[in-house]
């Protein structure tokens, strides 16, 4: 259970499978995140952390069991959409910018979609890219950048529109072990400066120990520890 009032996830009772069934993936996970947790799904890698994720921010639907996100169903469409126009971010281990963009183009995009008008958007930007020491290479394209810089592009990005949950699937995953440490703490620093929930899926302890709560996934499923 959270440990917060405000609830921005509740999950109950879901399940997942796959291939017809043959494969379970999650099985009856209860959650809940309260606004401002930094939480931990920490577990191996096929524990089932990525696809709870993914039914969290509605890339997948459940089978069984009910979910409600920042008071949204994300299983509904029109409901998803509004979810990841104005209150969801993603931050994916790896960072799934457009190459040939620059750093202001990719941290652009999720305000053009909410359709942000241009000035707040650039303030916003000049904003975002201050905070992770970005400003000198706001005009780079990201294939140009290294790949802690491209992880801090993609938190960005996953804060444009000021969300009110953060996903972040493995965001160090693809990192050496020291440039990983760095963007771990930038993510939770900049979630306290947001005000913003996060769920981080993680198999590596010493981020999951830094967390408010640690929520261990073992054959798809779900203990507090």
């Amino acid at each position: 259970m959270s440990r917060r009032g405000e609830l921005v996830v509740k999950a109950r009772d879901v399940s997942k499978t796959y291939d017809q069934g043959r494969i379970r993936v999650l099985q009856d996970v209860t959650l809940d995140v309260g606004a401002g947790e930094v939480v931990a799904l920490w577990g191996a890698s096929g524990s089932g952390k990525s696809t709870l994720l993914h039914l969290i921010g509605g890339l997948d639907t459940p089978d069984r069991g009910t979910l409600s996100v920042c008071g949204l169903d994300p299983c509904d469409e029109a409901s998803r959409t509004v979810l990841r126009r104005r209150h969801l971010g993603f931050v994916f281990q790896l960072h799934n910018l457009i190459p040939d963009l620059t750093v202001e183009e990719n941290i652009r995009v999720p305000a053009l979609a909410a359709g942000r008008g241009v000035v707040e958007t650039a303030a916003r930007v000049r904003e975002l890219v201050g905070q992770v020491g970005l400003s000198h290479r706001i005009r780079h394209r990201v294939q140009d950048l290294s790949g802690g810089e491209r992880q801090r592009t993609a938190i960005c990005r996953a804060l444009m529109n000021a969300p009110r949950l953060l996903l972040a699937d493995e965001p160090t995953g693809s990192l050496d072990e020291q440039t990983g440490g760095a963007i771990f703490g930038l993510l939770k620093e900049l979630a306290a400066r947001e005000r913003v929930a996060v769920v981080l899926a993680t198999h590596e302890r010493r981020f999951a120990e830094a967390c408010d709560r640690i929520l261990r996934m073992r054959d798809g499923q779900l203990s507090e520890i």
